[in-house]
């Protein structure tokens, strides 16, 4: 079936084939570039690169750290920031070499055997960068070395992020234990101080105490020589005292047989007496003068024994000998009791010689007193003999004493000699104590200023808690992040650019098939803008489906919101349309020629829409081109650029112009020379 559109340079009609291959080139040419190029970061999966890791795992702190391992695991199995992207294979250097020559792999990313040492080597004096190599195919796409770069360093900064993180969070936590150290130090320091004070005043104390203790010393020497030498005047009374205890002893001993003999003839006397009383003999008188004329001598006899227990009772120290000096006492006491019945013995017996006629009772009486006086001379010899005991105790005690007081003696001097060197060494003992109070003041001062200056530094030293240091890590890690950023490696603006390209080279594909200008133009009775809007209809309505139907196709590839796709596909009808008159004036104006400045402006468009780098001479022109509207219009509909209304603008003043610049041309050629018309008319 045939249309009522003339075909170019050629006089066969147009068919529907014809008008559904022009509609659908647009169509195929931009299904192809979407799903050749669009979004190809999610089909990452597509190129096959290989890693080959060489590194040694390093030990830190007894633990085995294989980083080469973890980013080689990380690159295949993807983690919480990078998802697994491209089809990674682990391989060796040979496999890998073999399959980048010879298509397998499209990229090498090959991990070096010092990577763990040098990403752990911040943990010492002498840090190293950890490198990762890469190496794309030579027969490789374009962008490829792009991508496996792109996704290779990222890789390598996420994971070099989390080294630092890491190394920041013991360096944080390590300036939370030092600040905790510090403390400590500082508390100790303020004890020491504390401690070094109280040690020089008990330095100073211990100085006085010192002085004192020579001075209590010396005069300890000085009482210890006066003992020494009291001791040696107590040995020799006590030596003294054990002679005159031995004679005292002696001289009781005699006195006690002396007594005794008297008690035996007082008693005697007694006996004689009271049997003189009972037969007195002739011659009594005689022995009665005789008794008269010794009784002087008896009563001063017995009164010199008396005073001399009386002299040894005195002299003895009760003291030293009680027990002797009680004897003493008691013997004294009755001799003394027992001289007066004696001296009335005496007495009586010179008044018996005086009178013989009472001389019986008087015999009687006096033998009564003579057996008292045996009684009491008996008891002065048992006296005497207790006294003698213990005056014999006294000489052994005394002799005791006085070894004793010698022994004392010589303690004495050895104390007083020693209590001398003791006062010189206390005295010595006073100047260290000085001394030592002097050190110690100056070292409670010294730790005191650096238990200040270990408080400073505690304050200036920060604190972290695990969740802080985590945090802080991370932020210094990565302290900064780029929001907006898209993970696409073609952004919002490549489905308007191939929109507008691919409708630019379907308005040039209509006018490869349709005429620009009518056969009809020279012999048509229609007006030159009727002739030019007849050539322009098919290739308008042709533009205007191909928008549609391009609109359609990037709807079901990125299914943008309905509201903002639906001023999308108006856009696309319209540059279809205005496309339709640009390339209809192209033709028109250049014929062949036209189509190929359509050519070369389709591929300037591309050129200046894929990159930013483009010259800015090439930029300034693609700005004049009639793409240029087109691409605004729909890069404004799809993002947030704006402008549509005014690129709007410019699509209808390129058509505007378009049409006019046809109608001139076909204005222009309904104009013939009459020699052209001479020429035809000729036989």
């Amino acid at each position: 079936m045939t249309l009522p559109v003339e075909r170019s340079r050629s006089g066969r009609p147009i068919t529907w084939l014809t008008v559904v291959g022009v509609l659908l080139l647009p169509v195929v040419m931009g299904a192809l570039l979407v799903a050749a190029l669009y979004n190809p970061a999610e089909r990452l999966g597509n190129m096959t690169a290989a890693i080959v890791n060489d590194d040694k795992a390093v030990e830190i702190q007894g633990q085995l750290a294989p980083l080469g391992r973890q980013l080689t695991g990380g690159l295949v199995a993807g983690s919480d920031q990078i998802a697994s992207n491209l089809d990674w294979t682990i391989s060796n250097d040979e496999d890998a070499a073999e399959g980048l020559a010879d298509g397998t792999y499209s990229a090498i990313v090959r991990i070096p055997e010092n990577f763990s040492a040098a990403a752990t080597s911040t943990a010492g004096t002498s840090p190293e960068q950890a490198t990762i190599e890469v190496q794309t195919a030579p027969d490789g796409r374009i962008v490829d070395d792009a991508i496996t770069a792109q996704i290779t360093q990222a890789a390598a900064t996420v994971f070099g992020t989390e080294v630092s993180k890491t190394y920041l969070e013991n360096v944080l936590l390590g300036f939370t234990t030092l600040h905790d150290q510090l403390g400590d130090a500082a508390s100790g320091a303020h004890e020491i101080a504390d401690g070094a004070d109280q040690a020089a005043s008990g330095a100073t104390t211990l100085a006085t105490g010192a002085d004192d203790l020579s001075a209590g010393v010396g005069q300890l020497a000085s009482g210890a020589q006066g003992i020494a030498d009291g001791a040696g005047a107590l040995s020799s009374g006590a030596n003294q005292l054990a002679s005159g205890a031995s004679t005292a002893a002696s001289g009781l001993g005699t006195l006690a047989g002396s007594a005794d003999t008297l008690a035996a003839g007082n008693r005697q006397l007694s006996d004689g007496l009271n049997t003189l009383a009972g037969s007195l003999p002739p011659g009594t008188a005689e022995a009665a003068g005789q008794l008269a004329a010794s009784a002087p001598a008896i009563t001063a006899g017995l009164a010199q024994a008396s005073d001399d227990l009386s002299r040894l009772a005195a002299q003895c120290d009760p003291a030293a000998t009680p027990d002797l000096c009680a004897s003493l006492s008691d013997a004294a006491a009755d001799a003394d009791a027992a001289l007066p019945g004696t001296t009335r013995f005496v007495t009586q017996a010179g008044q018996l010689a005086g009178g013989l006629s009472a001389l019986p009772g008087a015999l009687q009486a006096l033998a009564a007193s003579s057996a008292q006086l045996a009684d009491g001379t008996s008891a002065l010899a048992g006296g005497a003999r207790q006294a003698a005991d213990g005056v014999g105790a006294l000489s052994s005690g005394a002799a005791q004493l006085a070894t004793g007081a010698s022994t004392l003696q010589g303690g004495a001097a050895q104390l007083a000699t020693g209590a001398a060197s003791a006062a010189s060494g206390s005295a010595e003992l006073a100047t260290g104590a000085d001394t030592l109070g002097t050190g110690v003041g100056q070292v409670a001062s010294g730790t005191r200023t650096l238990a200040d200056g270990l408080d400073t530094a505690v304050a200036q030293v920060p604190t972290y808690s695990d969740e802080q240091a985590t945090s802080l890590a991370t932020v210094v890690a990565d302290p900064v992040a780029a929001e907006g950023v898209g993970t696409d490696l073609f952004g919002a603006s490549a489905i308007p650019l191939l929109a507008m390209l691919v409708l630019w080279f379907g308005g040039l594909g209509s006018f490869v098939v349709l005429r620009a200008v009518s056969a009809h133009t020279l012999t048509s009775r229609r007006t030159s803008l009727l002739l030019t809007l007849r050539a322009f209809a098919p290739a308008a309505l042709i533009g205007a489906a191909q928008g549609a139907l391009v609109a359609v196709v990037v709807q079901i590839a990125a299914s943008y919101d309905w509201a903002d796709w639906s001023l999308f596909a108006a856009l696309c009808v319209a540059a279809g349309i205005a496309f339709a008159a640009v390339n209809q004036a192209l033709v028109a104006l250049f014929g062949g020629a036209g189509r190929w400045i359509a050519a070369v402006v389709g591929a300037l468009a591309l050129a200046t829409g894929v990159v930013s780098t483009v010259p800015s001479a090439l930029t300034s022109a693609a700005g004049l081109l009639p793409t240029a509207p087109a691409y605004s219009a729909m890069l404004g509909a799809l993002t947030s650029t704006g402008g549509v209304g005014a690129a709007l603008v410019g699509m209808l003043v390129w058509s505007a112009l378009a049409l006019i610049a046809t109608t001139l041309v076909v204005a222009q050629r309904r104009k013939v020379r009459a020699s052209a018309v001479l020429t035809a008319s000729a036989p």
